[in-house]
Order: C-alpha cells, then structure tokens, then sequence
C-alpha cells in the first residue's frame, strides 16, 4: 500500500488514504452478499425457529399458569364447599348427639323412677308380710301365755284348744278395740 501511495504521489494524483482502492471495495462486497446470503437463508431461519420455539413454550407455560391457576381456585372453592358442608353435618351430627343423649337421661331417670317404685313397692309388701307374721306370731304366744296366766288364776287347766282360742280371741278383740277407742279420744 505504500508502494502505491508512492507511485501516485509521483504521477500527481491526490489520493485519499482513507478510501480504500475499488478493488477492496468490490471483492468486500462479494465477500459481505455471499456471508450475508449464508446468514440469511441458514442461521435466521434457524434463529427465528428457537425464538418462535421458545416464545411457544413462553406463552404455553403461562397458559399452564392460568390453567392450573384456574383449577387451584376451581379445588379452592369445591374444598371450601366441603368444609362448610363438613362443618354443617358435624352442627347436626352434635344436636342429634345431645338430643339423644337427653333422651337417654329422661329414660334412664324414668327407669330410676320406676325401678324405685318397684322396690319399694316389694319392700312395703316384704314389711307388710313381716307385721302380719309378727302379728300372728305374737298372738299365738299372747294368747298360750294368757291360757297359761288364766290356768294359774282359775286353778283349773285350759286344755280344750276350742275353748282357750275363743278365749284368747275375744281377749285381744277386747284390747284392740280399748287401744282404738283411747286413739279416737
């Protein structure tokens, strides 16, 4: 290049060192339309596919977002649905306990009731019995102690159990109806 800024210094001619000789300029020019067609039909064509690719999975993956965001809300609301039906059928579940709870009190306190009634029921008729044992027993021994007192006055033995029963009768008719007639007084 210095030889020919040399040779065109001597012939006269102004030469501009910035320009390259038109030479450079047409075989840069090839060189650029051939690298240019290259670029052009095989790395933008390439470049392009994986940028549509990639701007594909992008709105793909956002539409999965919204999708799967949408089903969250979807799962969200049914779970609250649940819950507040879970909720609903414990509240119930809980009264029909307590309800049948009270219902079990009541009828435990009616069989209470009547369990009491029974006992004393058969203990009023075990202590009535009891008197009327007593009574008769008593009697027997009143009156075999009255036949034996009246002997021992009378001198004479009461033997004849026809006559000392109707003896012994009529002596506690006779007490029962003296202790009755103080009673009415």
């Amino acid at each position: 290049m210095h030889s020919a800024l040399l040779a065109a210094a001597e012939e006269g001619e102004v030469i501009n060192p910035l320009l390259p000789a038109d030479y450079d300029i047409i075989w840069s020019a090839v060189c650029f339309a051939i690298i240019l067609f290259f670029f052009w039909k095989k790395f933008l064509p390439a470049l392009t596919k994986t940028l549509d690719a990639r701007a594909d999975a992008i709105e793909g993956g956002i539409k999965k977002a919204e999708i799967a965001q949408a089903e969250a809300a979807e799962a969200l609301e049914h779970y609250k649905t649940q819950l507040a039906e879970g909720r609903a059928e414990a509240a119930k579940i809980r009264e029909q306990a307590r309800l049948e709870g009270t219902a079990i009190v009541n009828e435990l306190k009616e069989q209470a009731t009547v369990e009491a009634a029974r006992i004393t029921a058969n203990a009023q008729a075990t202590i009535e019995a009891e008197r009327q044992a007593a009574l008769i027993s008593l009697r027997s021994e009143v009156g075999s102690m009255a036949i034996d007192l009246a002997s021992g006055v009378i001198g004479q033995s009461l033997t004849d159990d026809k006559k000392s029963s109707a003896l012994v009768d009529q002596f506690l008719a006779d007490l029962e109806a003296s202790e009755k007639a103080k009673a009415k007084k």
